[in-house]
């Protein structure tokens, strides 16, 4: 790729590479992209090319982000872009050495992700008004989220050819187009019933995807981020998003015992650390319960700071 000044886009490549070679999803493509131009940015500002930047000029460049006042997670996640766009570079000999090689990750504190318990899921679904069709489809989303755990993306990607609701399966592509597998849960198989008669209904929907609008085109995110976001408010939660309900699912079913690689696999995810999240918030989950309700719970806190 060559820039208007004659220089190759070697962001551009990496982008590619990304894309194409990885297969990564257009969302983590873009996130990748948006971080490295601002190294970019940072280059033409200090005259440095990206092929002549050294490990103490993305030291100097970290300093100057931390004046963005970004949160450790979004530096951390450009350092990891950083150190992929290196790796790409010197295996395709554009530099010899690559500086990013051991540049360090900030330490981020202990996250918890936000989750609803069990009732505030039973009223969060009874918002939609079920008695007309953008109301069934709504509570279909909803429950499609909860029973399976998918990410927005994934529920708004997804085709009517992913069901097998004899089965009560679906097939999703997730990150990386890697592909799974996901047990759909009886009540919202019911309710994908529901909705399908519906849909099929409706004679001017010529698209495959599941989740289409009252013109007969697919649902997009903010679709959803906005459905979402109005039945939390309806319920007294305004801070929950599509993900919440993902935490929801994983969480309840560690709270009720379900090996953690089973969660991984239906989650989609790569890293088993990633998951184990989830026994940390069961963990405090038992904690507040113990301490609720056993009746030396109080008197062994007192004794502790006696």
């Amino acid at each position: 790729m060559i820039e208007a000044s004659g220089k190759r886009d070697l962001i551009g490549e990496y982008v590619l590479y990304l894309r194409v070679e990885k297969g990564l999803a257009k969302n983590s493509v873009e996130s990748y992209e948006r971080d490295l131009r601002k190294l970019v940015s940072w280059s033409e500002r200090v005259s440095i090319e990206l092929v002549s930047v050294s490990r103490r000029d993305l030291r100097e460049f970290l300093i100057d982000l931390s004046a963005e006042k970004l949160s450790p997670t979004s530096v951390n996640r450009i350092i990891s872009a950083i150190r992929g766009f290196y790796k790409f570079l010197q295996f395709d000999r554009h530099i010899d050495k690559n500086p990013a090689e051991d540049l360090d990750a900030q330490k981020t504190t202990s996250y918890l992700p936000n989750f609803l318990n069990r009732q505030e899921i039973e009223q969060l679904l009874e918002i939609p008004d079920v008695s007309g069709e953008i109301g069934l489809r709504d509570r279909t989303i909803l429950e499609t989220l909860y029973a399976c755990g998918l990410r927005v993306s994934e529920v708004c990607s997804m085709r009517l050819g992913d069901l097998d609701l004899e089965q009560g399966i679906l097939t999703c592509k997730g990150k990386g187009s890697k592909t799974r597998r996901v047990p759909i849960g009886r009540v919202a198989v019911e309710w994908l019933r529901r909705y399908l008669i519906k849909r099929r209904d409706k004679e001017n929907i010529e698209i495959e995807n599941l989740f289409v609008s009252s013109l007969g085109r697919p649902i997009t995110r903010q679709d959803v981020f906005k459905l979402v976001k109005s039945c939390g408010e309806k319920i007294g939660r305004p801070d929950i998003s599509p993900h919440t309900l993902r935490h929801s699912f994983a969480t309840h079913l560690v709270q009720n015992d379900a090996d953690i690689r089973s969660v991984q696999q239906m989650l989609g995810h790569a890293d088993i650390s990633t998951t184990q999240i989830y026994t940390h918030i069961t963990d405090q989950h038992l904690r507040r319960t113990y301490e609720r309700f056993h009746p030396r719970a109080e008197s062994r806190d007192k004794a502790e700071k006696d």
